[in-house]
């Protein structure tokens, strides 16, 4: 046993696993299997007590700490640090005449929802019930309620935290205005987030599902959703997607293993206005599928239905400035051979709304300016496969370049993107001042420093 080992497994409770370990190759993957996580050692903490108890060992050993509670949004640079997972800790404490939420860092967006759902509450989940909560929200957070509430970022009250001395604290807007800023939406590069205090919402009627044709129809559901996009009401929001269904048994029958085309939908009202604003829809052809309907709010994962597996993939994303003739034909380029192969999906996020407006006091998330997000997914299973799609990625890339802003969503960064890319260049040096403060021996290591990694600019 090194002593490395030791002093780990003798400063904490949880588990602690390295190197040689039954089971340490499992713990230390990511989601995103695509993701290579070569950390020294991987601990399970039990509790913020046990959370500080790593950050304090690893100042004295001159290692990084990274923390995941289930990898989702993993990057690279982890060689050698200790990977710090927070899966055990689940509480969840809804304060109903409050309208707040304490989750511990380990709670996924499905246990949450669940419980507020008990209270007539919902929170600004995103699209999985699998992601956790605090992940999400530390890199901004865009939920489908988005466009009438903000970034989920904006929405915290009060984080508890670990600083780089592996000193707990709770910081708040009034005790720590420059920790608050940065961890609302700059990542989790400054502090160990243990438990978060966030704000919920009243639970809406809510309406909405999947609408599913042969790509095909490519050309008229991409008229259908930007003529309903160009004067949306801020509680409606629309995906839409082109995309290559694999053939797996847990998938419908109509679209098993065919390439087809999408649209996601979520409206905060009732069915009867949510069915007359997606009209257009209708006129768009005889769907493959069609799920939409009321949805409890607490169920939100079932609009997309996204694998809730690890899987290997490759993401790149941009935000789009308009969705004009020219944009569109761009898009619908990428399936004129009938399939987005290489790719598993190319999809248009509808923003705007809430997520456009500056909010006074917000965090570094700040706003999105942009009224389309572009997402572009691939598997990752081999080596020439990953080649390909980031090959095809790269393509569509350059050609939506005159409706591309240049700066993407801190969120939706992908494997081997720098944290630069997400901020202006004054949001950037705010974070990198925060960093140098907060943490200038550099024990947290985010998934997206906002330093770079060691050796890079």
């Amino acid at each position: 046993m090194t002593s490395h080992e030791t002093g780990l497994r003798r400063a904490v409770r949880g588990q602690v696993l390295v190197p040689g370990d039954d089971g340490f190759d499992a713990a230390r993957l990511p989601w995103n299997r695509a993701v290579e996580q070569k950390v020294s050692a991987v601990v399970r903490v039990e509790d913020a007590a046990d959370a500080a108890a790593v950050v304090s060992y690893a100042k004295l050993a001159g290692l990084g700490v990274a923390v995941q509670p289930g990898g989702h949004g993993a990057g690279d640079g982890l060689d050698g640090q200790i990977l710090v997972r927070t899966g055990r800790m689940r509480g969840v404490d809804i304060r109903p005449e409050e309208r707040v939420a304490r989750v511990e860092a380990g709670v996924q967006w499905g246990e949450l929802l669940a419980a507020a759902a008990e209270h007539g509450l919902t929170g600004l989940a995103g699209s999985s019930p699998v992601v956790s909560v605090t992940g999400y929200t530390l890199g901004g957070g865009i939920s489908w309620f988005g466009r009438s509430y903000g970034l989920a970022a904006n929405g915290v009250r009060a984080f508890e935290v670990v600083d780089a001395d592996g000193v707990r604290a709770r910081v708040t807007a009034e005790s720590d205005p420059d920790l608050f800023w940065a961890l609302r939406g700059g990542g989790g590069d400054f502090a160990l987030v243990t438990a978060m205090e966030i704000g919920l919402v009243p639970a809406p009627h809510l309406y909405g599902g999947a609408v599913i044709w042969p790509v095909a129809r490519a050309e008229q559901v991409l008229a259908a959703f930007r003529e309903i996009t160009a004067t949306a009401p801020e509680e409606l929001t629309l995906w839409f997607t082109l995309m290559r269904f694999p053939p797996l048994p847990e998938l419908p029958e109509p679209v098993r293993g065919l390439s087809a085309v999408a649209v996601h939908a979520a409206y905060l009202g009732a069915e009867a206005a949510g069915r007359a604003l997606l009209a257009p829809l209708d006129r768009a052809g005889a769907p493959l599928l069609d799920t939409r309907g009321p949805q409890p709010a607490h169920a939100l994962g079932a609009i997309a239905a996204e694998p809730t597996e690890p899987k290997a993939g490759l993401l790149r994303a941009e935000l789009v400035t308009d969705l004009d003739d020219a944009c569109a034909a761009a898009l619908l380029d990428t399936a004129a051979d009938g399939s987005v192969a290489p790719l598993t999906a190319v999809q248009v996020r509808h923003l705007g709304g809430a997520l456009s407006r500056p909010v006074p006091d917000g965090g570094a998330c700040g706003h999105l300016a942009e009224p389309y997000a572009l997402s572009m997914l691939g598997a990752a299973d081999t080596p020439r496969l990953a080649a390909a799609v980031k090959e095809r990625q790269a393509a569509l890339s350059k050609a939506m370049i005159p409706h591309t802003s240049g700066r993407k969503p801190y969120t939706l960064l992908g494997h081997g993107e720098k944290a630069a890319a997400a901020f202006p260049g004054d949001v950037l040096a705010r974070l990198r001042d925060v960093k140098r403060r907060r943490d200038p021996h550099g024990v947290f290591r985010s998934n997206f420093p906002v330093q770079g990694h060691p050796g890079e600019r």
